[in-house]
């Protein structure tokens, strides 16, 4: 079973990781997951939830492209704007053979004002928060989720949730009709 997310992002990586060898929890090594780096065909800074959920299901598509690959993960963190407030959130997407693919989301965090305002100008919100708070490349560590809870609730966690979640239709088929 070859298990690709498609991202080198070691928390987007070690979170899939985690949810495989929690899953697998039987004799034997879990299933190596791997990350690499495919495009998600949206900006860097993803806006709204449908160009987020687009990133994360082009990228789950091309990692099930990889040679050997069964499951294929695409995991893509975006921000929304309602209100006045900006809003970060994930969404998980899962793609198997025969074009089969899940979507799931992850809980949300508001955005501080201050954040939101140079997010919405066009700024991507990882080195707006490394610049706020003199963090190297915080996106692939602690997250801004871990700084704002001050790591009440992990990057990692909350991309394992939402993992989970995705995937359940597939580990548990006979719930959904699917088995």
């Amino acid at each position: 079973m070859g298990v690709v997310v498609g991202s080198t992002n070691p928390t987007k990586v070690q979170a899939v990781a985690r949810v495989f060898a929690a899953l697998d929890a039987g004799p034997g090594d879990p299933p190596e997951v791997r990350g690499v780096a495919v495009p998600s065909g949206v900006p860097d800074q993803p806006l709204g939830v449908g160009q987020t959920r687009r990133g994360a299901v082009n990228r789950a598509r091309a990692a099930l492209q990889v040679p050997g690959a069964t499951w294929g993960f695409g995991l893509e963190g975006g921000v929304r704007f309602e209100r006045g407030a900006a809003w970060l959130f994930g969404i998980v997407a899962v793609a198997r053979p025969g074009g089969v693919i899940h979507v799931t989301r992850t809980s949300e965090l508001r955005l501080p004002p201050a954040v939101a305002g140079r997010v919405r100008a066009g700024e991507e919100l990882g080195p707006v928060m490394d610049e706020m708070l003199g963090t190297v490349d915080i996106k692939r560590g602690r997250g801004t989720v871990g700084a704002a809870t001050r790591g009440l609730v992990t990057r990692s966690a909350v991309w394992e949730q939402a993992t989970a979640l995705c995937i359940a239709p597939v580990i548990t088929p006979e719930l959904y009709g699917l088995g």
